[in-house]
């Protein structure tokens, strides 16, 4: 049986560029057995066809809350009561706007006001918008009210941008959807997720440091799918250029004793620890107070050993369940498993970075993932679709 068999999805397109994407997600979404309506905004229709989205649902496509012959039926109020589940995508900062303040002055707002069913989003607009705080408010009321969020994700934008708000691949937006109707055990905010992402810098004076080629993309994503998947998330970041995902408390840190300090201390009282950080092994066992002249041919660094962070939050008396990250070149999942015992990992996420286009600065990944008696392996995708796989795998395995 397909996985949303019998699934009745409304989906409501408004008008951003992401619009695009849509007709491809009504195929995807009846490819998995849903059932698909389409509602389109004035807007949307500046982007996408009414034609070619009615083609591929089959199904007449709505766009006026004044449609006569739709009110003979009381058209909207049917629509309203049909959907098991209403995905507004791309749900730009305008309609995040409305739902927010229950403004109901188009078939689309009128539906989602008049509805039983589930209102999710999946914003997509210019990563400043995202970042604006009128829209980061108006997040946090559809937040507070349990409307699912799907991303945004973070990438090139039409604008030439670089950041969140782009909206999620149709694959991701089909596992969301998935995810949606399969969660049994739905996150709480009373769960706190502690994660950490990026690299750590490690001062060899006050000019130069030791570091690593870490993006903090896998971090980041985990920390947005965690987020929305309803967890109280805190990010501990390394220096890294990318904005905070929706709903995280974010801590920025440069070394690795910084990054150890806050973990130790904030992972005593969490649920889930998840060490995704690219921490340094090593520092400088002695940092120069002002910079080192090129004075020779050769220079000697001395370096000591950093602290195990996820090794010594794994020792806490009251330890949270810690997932532990391994970037291995070789002999992935051997080294894998020895960590995990070693270090007494309630499970850990190897990938290999030795490979093209997964792993450090790169936009998509692929996990082998252990526990002491299991093993789950996640294909190579895009990172933010990763994480919602890792994150659905994290709390199914935390509550067992």
């Amino acid at each position: 049986m397909a996985i949303l068999q019998d699934k009745k999805i409304l989906l409501g397109v408004t008008g951003g560029i992401a619009a695009y994407k849509t007709p491809e997600l009504v195929r995807r979404l009846k490819d998995q057995g849903a059932d698909v309506r389409v509602v389109l905004t004035n807007g949307a229709k500046e982007f996408v066809s009414e034609l070619s989205l009615q083609a591929v649902s089959g199904n007449a496509v709505a766009d006026s809350l004044l449609d006569p012959q739709a009110e003979l039926a009381m058209g909207h109020i049917e629509l309203a009561k049909w959907a098991d589940l209403v995905l507004i995508a791309p749900a730009t900062a305008n309609i995040m706007a409305k739902l927010a303040h229950g403004i109901a002055d188009d078939l689309l707002t009128t539906l989602c006001l008049a509805t039983d069913a589930p209102v999710a989003i999946a914003p997509a607009m210019n990563q400043q918008m995202w970042h604006a705080q009128a829209t980061q408010d108006n997040l946090a009321i559809l937040t507070t009210r349990n409307h699912p969020v799907f991303g945004p994700a973070s990438g090139d934008q039409a604008c030439g941008d670089v950041g969140f708000g782009r909206m999620l691949d149709v694959p991701e937006l089909i596992q969301a959807c998935v995810s949606h109707f399969n969660s049994t055990t739905p996150l709480s905010h009373e769960q706190h997720w502690i994660i950490t992402a990026g690299p750590t810098r490690e001062p060899i004076d006050p000019v130069r440091y030791i570091s690593n080629h870490s993006s903090g993309k896998m971090g980041f994503a985990l920390a947005q799918a965690a987020a929305n998947a309803g967890a109280k998330v805190t990010l501990i970041s390394g220096p890294v250029n990318l904005g905070t995902p929706a709903n995280t408390q974010r801590i920025n840190v440069e070394s690795a004793l910084e990054m150890h300090q806050y973990a130790t201390k904030l992972a005593a009282q969490a649920d889930v620890f998840i060490a995704c950080a690219a921490v340094a092994d090593y520092r400088i066992s002695q940092v120069a107070d002002q910079k080192i002249k090129k004075s020779h041919d050769e220079m000697t660094l001395t370096l000591v050993k950093n602290p195990d962070i996820v090794a010594d939050v794994a020792k806490l008396a009251d330890r949270p369940f810690v997932v532990g990250f391994a970037a291995e070149t070789q002999d992935v999942a051997s080294y894998a498993k020895g960590k995990l015992e070693k270090k007494n990992l309630d499970m850990i996420a190897a990938n290999d970075v030795s490979k093209q286009g997964q792993g450090f600065n790169s936009d998509d990944n692929a996990l082998h993932v252990f526990t002491a008696t299991e093993q789950f392996d996640i294909p190579l995708a895009s990172k933010s679709q990763v994480a919602n796989q890792l994150v659905d795998l994290i709390i199914k395995q935390s509550n067992q």
